[in-house]
């Protein structure tokens, strides 16, 4: 006598997103994964990544966000030189990167090299023109020994992905009015423009979880306070409120100092919408069976916001924090772009892209000064692209 096999309980979780256990199981096992791992995907974070995943773009930000920060994190063993490496003599040198030869004079097969650079017509201002010394090469070499930089302030090195002996120069995107390569400051750059939004962003929604979880939860005075302080915060142009806070402070700081005032300056603005917003969650969190059990054990009231209810919380500020990235990005590019960011000769893109500005002739015949403007265009959208698609992936109305 033959039963019928009972149907598998998808469980709670997936009960709760009205997801189809079913389905999913015949979109995993027709993708080559295993009915092992089903019950790994069903969780809500694995949920979450497998929606995530099939978003094209989103992906592709994460991609092209990924080899950013890797850039930025390996910036000194890329870049050939060092950001502050300079020589007078070839200011304003064109792009090089379509003059990495691979055929010799005879036409023959050779290895990567550039000829030398002759200076044709040079000027008082440093405009000058450049032609290629063909009587000197200098071979294209990978792993190069250079100038010294640090990885992470941990490790010190000399060697770089590729190089060309001295006094052969190569200059990928071009160099600046002091001869200094445009794509290593790019590189050293990006440590500074692409860290800010991390760093930002972490100190901001740490402080916005924590007086909005507190308001919400605590209620009475301390919400009141707290919610009108906010409304002040944001009844204050950003750019305004950021620009009136940095200029309170010396202008003669260091760099590092330069860069954690502009990190703090940014958190202090950027942490009052979330606080608004974890507030209004936290008002109908408070009430849930778990919370009132926490309560009815004698849990602290600090304990139960920031070990229970704040947690409840992460899909949104996962979410938000990520849509949030490309402000502080900007706004750091808008400090140092109007001169009161990081400061030469540290690179950021901001400060960079202000150099193009200087004059109209650095637009119109040296165009490789904009480059900088290109890198915080695409790590602007594909973080914009990557929380578009955290914020579907997270929606538990969206079932693909």
């Amino acid at each position: 006598m033959s039963t019928v096999p009972a149907k598998e309980d998808p469980g709670p979780e997936a009960a709760l997103i009205g997801f189809d256990a079913s389905a999913a199981g015949r979109t995993h096992l027709a993708g080559g994964i295993g009915p092992q791992r089903l019950s790994k995907a069903l969780s809500p974070w694995g949920i979450l990544w497998l929606k995530l995943r099939r978003n094209r773009t989103a992906m592709a930000g994460l991609y092209v966000l990924a080899v950013l920060y890797l850039g930025a994190i390996f910036a000194g063993f890329i870049a050939p030189y060092g950001y502050g490496t300079q020589n007078d003599r070839y200011g304003f040198h064109p792009p090089m990167l379509t003059r990495v030869h691979i055929f010799d004079e005879q036409g023959k097969l050779a290895m990567p090299f550039v000829y030398g650079i002759s200076v044709t017509n040079e000027s008082l201002k440093g405009y000058s023109g450049y032609a290629e010394d063909q009587s000197r090469t200098y071979p294209l070499k990978l792993f190069a020994r250079g100038d010294g930089y640090h990885i992470l302030w941990l490790f010190h090195s000399n060697i770089h992905l590729f190089g060309v002996e001295r006094p052969g120069m190569i200059y990928l995107l071009g160099s600046d009015i002091f001869g200094r390569d445009t794509f290593s400051r790019i590189m050293y750059g990006s440590q500074i423009s692409l860290s800010v939004g991390i760093a930002g962003i972490i100190i901001s929604t740490v402080i916005g979880m924590l007086v909005g979880g507190f308001a919400g939860y605590l209620g009475g005075i301390t919400d009141f306070l707290s919610m009108r302080f906010v409304e002040v915060i944001l009844a204050i142009p950003s750019l305004y409120f950021i620009l009136i806070l940095r200029q309170t402070f010396a202008s003669n700081l260091s760099s590092i100092q330069q860069y954690l005032l502009i990190v703090v300056i940014l958190s202090l603005i950027g942490w009052a919408s979330e606080a608004r917003v974890i507030r209004g969650m936290v008002l109908s969190l408070r009430e849930q069976e778990y919370v009132l059990a926490a309560r009815a054990l004698g849990f602290s009231k600090s304990r139960i916001v920031i070990k229970h209810i704040l947690p409840n919380t992460l899909s949104f500020v996962i979410v938000a924090a990520t849509l949030s990235v490309p402000f502080y990005i900007l706004s750091e590019v808008a400090l140092s772009f109007l001169g009161v960011g990081i400061q030469q000769p540290e690179p950021s893109w901001g400060n960079m892209l202000a150099e193009a500005h200087e004059s109209i002739r650095y637009l119109t015949d040296f165009s490789w000064l904009i480059i900088p403007g290109i890198f915080i265009f695409v790590a602007v959208m594909a973080w914009n692209f990557l929380g578009d698609g955290l914020r579907d992936a997270a929606d538990p109305r969206t079932i693909d």
